[in-house]
């Protein structure tokens, strides 16, 4: 749970880092940036700021705003339907540094590190490292997690069309939408 107070000074800081990573938003933006807390009340390290800007029946385009150290747990895009096999996402790192983990041979040293009471929920532990030009696609279905670096980071997430309600986490107790109270 989230109060209105840390939603808007949250929204404050993105739109700040946005605008110190060269992109602009329009004046009406900044109110609509998301800060999703995933229900487990750790926002400032188990969360993610998001701004989507568009999100059809075909294609979806978001910034992922995330503070130093802070993830976004694991989970999968599974299929809709028959005609949807999932979303796919290329997330393109703008600033900072993201670990991101995926299915395949698991990396020695990690360089994130999930809260000490979640690290159960976390099982892909291939560790793609993406600084500001770097890119990676994930494709339907993929279990995934990511991690910012001290600096915190910028993510541009290009996808095909986003259903986060069917969002699959390995945590049972994480909720998507962020409960908001006075």
């Amino acid at each position: 749970m989230l109060t209105a107070k840390q939603v808007a000074d949250f929204q404050q800081e993105a739109a700040r880092r946005l605008r110190e990573s060269g992109i602009a938003l329009a004046p009406h933006e900044q109110a609509q940036i998301e800060a999703a807390d995933f229900g487990l009340n750790q926002f400032e390290t188990m969360g993610l700021g998001l701004l989507v800007y568009v999100n059809t029946a075909r294609v979806c385009a978001k910034e992922l705003i995330m503070l130093p150290m802070q993830t976004c747990p694991e989970h999968r895009h599974p299929p809709i339907d028959d005609s949807n096999p999932g979303k796919e996402e290329t997330f393109r790192c703008r600033k900072g540094t993201v670990y991101l983990f995926v299915p395949g041979p698991r990396t020695e040293r990690p360089q994130a590190v999930p809260p000490a009471d979640r690290q159960s929920y976390y099982t892909v532990w291939h560790q793609i490292e993406l600084k500001a030009g770097d890119q990676y696609t994930i494709l339907p279905n993929t279990k995934h997690w990511f991690q910012a670096g001290p600096e915190g980071a910028i993510v541009t997430e290009f996808s095909t069309t986003s259903f986060d309600e069917f969002d699959v986490f390995t945590d049972p107790e994480i909720a998507r939408a962020t409960k908001i109270v006075d």
